[in-house]
């Protein structure tokens, strides 16, 4: 919130602003390291831009990806061991933000060669706000290796802010711990409620019940999301639906070895493909019956 970074932090136009950030971080990562951190947490809420009449978008880009180098080799420097996190937010307080979602990101990250030293906290509100499920970009950042950590927060997908609201929707929360399974899991890192009460709820005990709500929400759908995998009948459908690709020259496609040449010859042998069903509902159905 302070005025020295209305223009933004390590992308701000003031050098003198992206001297002083550097600081607070170093000073920052130094308390971590300290304190036995695991985990350290870059939010971009102030990295992007109001306009860009009056923005020089490669720079700062530029600038930014020069920052995070600087905290890695910090970060070595002192012996740190944590993992160091970029969580994702499309916009507000700034009009657009360069960490839009996880696959932004990750093309920043993988532009700038930054890609082994950084892993992703991944907000579901932020999800929200970005037009995504939280589900989405969890499996965005587990199927490229950046899954490290998730704020369980819970957006209203009606408001176009950040609405910060501790987890109650026992589906989502069966998504997302389907997710961390499959992830094996957030180590170091985990969960944490960077939630906020509703402005109305002004009683103590709201916030125990808040907290209380969210842990067994989140509970829940642990149980939920074992009892689906345990079950096999969601995998073994997904698992149905693309089995034509385990045939021969599937197989050549997935490892890069089949040509267009190679592929006209069998789409004219095989002539109009058969194209099945994608059974939604059937999976809707066996998702609904786990919760």
């Amino acid at each position: 919130m302070h005025p020295r970074y209305m223009h933004g932090a390590a992308t701000s136009s003031e050098l003198g602003a992206y001297a002083y950030v550097a600081a607070q971080v170093k000073k920052a990562m130094e308390v971590t390291h300290y304190l036995g951190g695991e985990n350290f947490v870059f939010w971009g809420g102030r990295e992007g831009y109001q306009t860009l009449l009056n923005t020089d978008m490669k720079r700062e880009l530029d600038h930014l990806a020069r920052f995070l180098q600087a905290a890695v080799d910090w970060k070595k420097k002192i012996g740190f061991n944590g993992t160091l996190l970029i969580e994702p937010k499309p916009q507000e307080p700034t009009e657009h933000q360069y960490d839009w979602d996880a696959a932004t990101t990750l093309s920043f990250l993988q532009k700038y060669g930054l890609s082994g030293e950084f892993k992703l906290n991944i907000e579901c509100n932020h999800a929200t706000l970005s037009g995504h499920s939280c589900h989405h970009e969890l499996e965005t950042a587990r199927i490229n290796g950046l899954l490290g950590n998730i704020d369980a927060n819970a957006g209203d997908p009606q408001i176009g802010w950040d609405t910060d609201q501790f987890l109650t929707d026992i589906g989502e929360a069966t998504l997302i711990m389907l997710s961390v399974i499959r992830n094996e899991g957030l180590v170091p890192g985990g969960f944490n409620f960077d939630a906020k009460l509703r402005r109305e709820s002004i009683d103590v005990t709201d916030m125990f019940i808040a907290h209380i709500s969210g842990m067994d929400t989140l509970a829940r759908g642990l149980r939920n999301a074992a009892k689906l995998i345990e079950d096999g009948t969601l995998d073994e459908l997904i698992r149905k639906r693309y089995e034509n690709f385990d045939s021969e020259i599937g197989s050549q496609i997935e490892k890069g070895k089949a040509d267009f040449a190679t592929l006209e010859k069998k789409a004219m042998e095989w002539g109009e493909p058969s194209v099945a069903s994608g059974k939604q509902e059937l999976a809707e159905m066996i998702f609904q019956s786990a919760l």
